[in-house]
């Protein structure tokens, strides 16, 4: 991590404010969260302490080698999926990269059929054929984590397209790191997102790291994301990804300034694009947005990461400012919850974690037959539905 990004984590301890999306600071004179409620407070809580449980548990059966493949742990960037997915409706959709873990858990995605999946059990989420780098969740408009770099953003760009084309009132996220920055399909994305003017948030989970390369090291003017948005024409917006109260009012105004977007000088009854758009960064059309989330793993890339590119020290820095324990304090502070209704929060995730590990374990494999479904649409060939090759019985 930049030595930026170490003081800006050093400050934000000192201080007890967070940055918001205008680069203002929240203080305790304001209210960043006054149209929640305490039971939504206590769900973003209990979300965000369920997948740092859920995490805990599984590196543990990663390391048991009950997990096997590459597999991202999300632990420190919780309140990025928690309060960005809490902006949304349930049937905006999302697409993500790989570290989908935690998103799924967000979206609604039950334990057990996230664990299984990882375990290659047939009563995972995807039957035990994707993993833990693809999770999906169609009945919760999860549509999927992304192994190929960048590979989920023209799929991003396809939801939003979608939601535009059949009029429907909704937005579509699309997550990336910041090692999609610059792939090619990032670019066009965005760029399509724009000349269509899609109803479509781009997140990058800046965690500072692209795999283990410095992101100011790899990505040029990283420290001005701004002017990214602007070459595409795109609303930006930047939160404090270590607070999940600031994340959450980011994207409310994100999403709501996204729903409804429809193509620009659009003529609705020729059919036709009338003249050049003309781009409203300001957001008084509703249009695409591009936010800029700085938060922090604690992991590695992945569970095989040594991370010799950062020091202990760091990593210490960012935990003092850890985005579970600042809501815990914020809603004691402001009388919201109590120390028991949390303890029994945390014991109620420690135990869902739990479960889902028996529930994963004592779920069987994956039958051979499954090796033939779900790999063409219509049936093709020898290769039937639900039925094994000849060569293969």
């Amino acid at each position: 991590m930049s030595t930026a990004t170490k003081d800006q984590a050093s400050a934000e301890k000192a201080s007890g404010n967070a940055p918001t999306s205008n680069g203002a600071s929240v203080t305790s004179s304001q209210d960043p969260v006054a149209d929640l409620s305490n039971e939504q407070l206590l769900k973003m809580l209990s979300d965000m302490m369920l997948i740092r449980r859920f995490e805990e548990r599984t590196m543990q059966a990663y390391q048991q080698a009950k997990i096997g493949g590459f597999c991202h742990i999300y632990i420190g960037q919780e309140a990025t999926a928690v309060g960005s997915i809490g902006a949304t409706n349930n049937d905006d959709p999302i697409v993500t990269a790989y570290r989908d873990h935690g998103h799924a858990l967000a979206r609604g995605m039950h334990p057990n059929a996230c664990m299984a999946e990882m375990y290659g059990k047939v009563t995972g989420c995807a039957k035990g054929k994707g993993g833990s780098m693809h999770m999906f969740d169609k009945p919760n408009a999860m549509y999927g984590g992304h192994a190929i770099v960048g590979g989920q953003n023209p799929l991003g760009a396809g939801l939003g397209w979608a939601i535009q084309y059949n009029a429907e009132s909704k937005v579509a996220l699309c997550y990336m790191g910041d090692g999609a920055l610059n792939q090619g399909a990032t670019h066009e994305a965005m760029n399509l997102a724009s000349i269509y003017n899609l109803p479509l948030i781009f997140v990058l989970e800046n965690n500072g790291y692209s795999m283990g390369t410095d992101i100011a090291r790899g990505t040029a003017m990283a420290h001005d994301q701004k002017s990214r948005a602007e070459a595409y024409g795109l609303r930006y917006f930047e939160c404090d990804g270590q607070d999940v109260l600031d994340t959450y009012r980011t994207f409310k105004a994100a999403v709501d300034g996204a729903r409804n977007a429809r193509p620009i000088n659009y003529n609705e009854e020729t059919g036709k694009r009338e003249s050049i758009p003309t781009y409203d960064r300001d957001g008084r059309t509703p249009g695409p947005a591009y936010v800029n989330v700085k938060t922090y793993r604690y992991q590695g890339h992945s569970m095989s990461d040594p991370q010799k590119y950062r020091t202990k020290d760091e990593v210490a820095d960012f935990k003092e400012v850890d985005c579970i324990n600042r809501l815990v304090n914020w809603m004691i502070e402001h009388d919201k919850a109590t120390q028991e209704e949390i303890t029994a929060l945390d014991k109620a995730a420690q135990q869902a974690s739990k479960d889902a590990i028996k529930f994963a374990e004592e779920s069987p494999d994956m039958p051979i037959e499954e090796l033939y479904t779900d790999v063409y649409v219509n049936v093709f060939g020898p290769y039937k539905k639900g039925e094994a090759h000849p060569d293969f019985r």
